[in-house]
């Protein structure tokens, strides 16, 4: 015997090795049907279809037996009733190893179904089109989920394929294994059949919640992601990461964008490119957003992007080097000479102009996404925390501030520019890290300090940004005299104010709230400071 026969015939006698006589097939999508009806009809295999896959294949001149023909029972209720039926079920759900199965199976004529290859519904895909109630509801599929459930459950005898990925694995297997799939392989399968009607029942049970108008947070709650890629790394190089696409959102930005350009996105490029693009779908004015670390490093509106980067950049040059940038408008020609002369990790924007594209060619590995459109920031949705033991649930921040919520707590009313820019630079502290301080002038953050214990520290940090990128510019005083500065939450003492007044700020908005806030008004008074109230906070942990 040679050697390759006797790894062939070792192959073969895998104890657990189940051959495949007969098979199931009933499928929506059709990609690779045919391919692997002919691998079973290769091997032998008796082939039972319904409607569609039936007939798609028998149009392939491939031998199909209808399953109405195996059951002797009809098709009807307009398909909700066809595989619901014992000679069905008692095929795939038998222990082939269990004499009392076996016995049945005998005496009421039910032979073994070895193989069930289902895919459901295009649930979601009816839901995203917009379809009626009804249309959604008769787009709920019912003999498929228990037809793979039952298959996945006797996985020890019975192989289940949901997804076309999975044909090339199994048609592989029954070359090998001469009509056989192994146990290891079937188990694999069977996990991903439970993933898929997880997901599908979620889905499901999402979309119902929304037309009945259920509790906000409902008794049980389920969230469900398909597989988009795997990454190569997390957050640091020790950690493993993938990105999941949330079933059936469609929200522009970095998960559902086009890479038209660049080498393969990181976590934290993943993660720093969803902040900025959020970020810039705040403004109806052109923005554009610089990150790094989730963070934003300068954020500017202007008459155009061009205008708007310029003024991005200037707030924190340094930072910059090596962040994200987002735009709310097509990325032109103009601004992509400019931002090549920075290095950048990803640029993200609706759409890119060709003559921009091919200036960005120059830098190969400079990732490029586009998105199609911006985010709606008033939608509303879920977060989702993992915490130990738990998930953490909540709105997200879509909380909007216009001039009409404002409540001027001080002496002096704030001019109308001052009235800009402090909405301008309370909508940045939203996507800023508490505690959070931001000195804005002219549509156009000069200085920022994020993510710090103490607010007076955040105060002091966006205040030496402004100092630096003045410097950087050539200009004589900070970037920060004549600002506005915005706090994302209170100001529990008045020092923090003190800081950002001694810093140049003529004005300040902040949610109020604080046991001093009189204290803090009367800081402001003291140093002719005018100031707003939002009562809204925007912690962003």
């Amino acid at each position: 015997m040679s050697a390759n026969t006797a790894a062939k015939s070792q192959t073969i006698r895998d104890p657990r090795a189940v051959k495949i006589k007969r098979a199931l097939l009933s499928v929506s999508d059709k990609d690779g049907l045919i391919d692997l009806a002919k691998a079973l009809s290769e091997h032998s295999v008796e082939i039972l279809s319904t409607g569609g896959t039936a007939k798609a294949i028998k149009d392939a001149g491939i031998d199909v037996k209808d399953v109405s023909d195996h059951t002797g029972f009809p098709e009807m209720m307009d398909g909700r009733v066809k595989t619901l039926h014992p000679k069905v079920h008692g095929g795939i759900l038998s222990r082939r190893s269990d004499d009392n199965h076996v016995q049945a199976q005998k005496d009421h004529e039910i032979g073994d179904i070895d193989l069930v290859v289902v895919n459901l519904y295009p649930f979601s895909e009816t839901v995203a089109k917009g379809a009626d109630y009804d249309t959604c509801i008769e787009n709920i599929d019912i003999g498929g989920p228990a037809m793979i459930r039952s298959a996945a459950k006797n996985h020890e005898f019975v192989t289940i394929i949901t997804d076309p990925q999975d044909y090339e694995d199994v048609i592989e297997e029954l070359k090998t294994h001469e009509g056989a799939t192994t146990y290891k392989l079937r188990q694999k399968l069977a996990a991903n059949a439970y993933s898929l009607t997880a997901t599908y029942d979620s889905n499901i049970s999402s979309w119902f919640m929304k037309q009945t108008n259920a509790d906000e947070f409902p008794r049980r709650i389920s969230f469900s992601g398909t597989l988009q890629q795997s990454l190569r790394y997390g957050e640091n190089p020790h950690q493993n990461a993938a990105l999941y696409h949330v079933d059936g959102s469609t929200r522009p930005g970095a998960a559902h964008s086009s890479q038209i350009q660049g080498k393969e996105l990181s976590y934290n490029n993943i993660n720093d490119t969803d902040a900025a693009y959020e970020l810039v779908a705040e403004f109806d004015a052109p923005a554009v957003a610089i990150i790094k670390h989730a963070n934003p490093c300068g954020v500017s509106t202007g008459d155009n992007v061009s205008d708007a980067y310029d003024r991005a950049l200037r707030c924190d040059p340094v930072s910059a080097f090596g962040g994200i940038i987002a735009l709310n408008r097509t990325l032109t020609a103009d601004v992509a000479e400019k931002i090549i002369k920075v290095f950048s990790e990803v640029i993200i924007a609706p759409d890119v102009e060709a003559g921009a594209l091919d200036i960005l060619k120059t830098k190969k590995n400079l990732r490029v996404l586009t998105t199609g459109g911006l985010p709606d920031i008033h939608a509303k949705r879920h977060l989702v925390k993992r915490i130990a033991g738990g998930l953490l649930v909540q709105d997200c921040d879509n909380g909007v501030i216009t001039a009409e919520d404002l409540r001027v707590v001080s002496e002096r009313e704030p001019t109308q520019e001052e009235l800009e820019d402090m909405i301008f630079a309370f909508k940045v502290a939203k996507h800023v890290k508490s505690n959070a301080i931001i000195y804005a002038k002219d549509g156009a953050t000069v200085g920022i300090g994020a993510g710090q214990m103490s607010r007076l520290d955040s105060s002091r940090i966006a205040a030496r940004k402004a100092i630096d990128a003045a410097e950087a510019a050539g200009f004589p005083d900070s970037l920060a005299k004549g600002s506005v500065v915005a706090s994302d939450a209170f100001f529990p003492f008045a020092d923090g104010l003190i800081s950002a007044a001694e810093a140049g700020v003529t004005a300040v908005i902040q949610p109020g709230g604080s046991i001093r806030d009189e204290e803090v008004i009367k800081a402001a008074d003291e140093r002719g400071l005018a100031m707003v109230y939002t009562d809204m906070r925007h912690f962003r942990h």
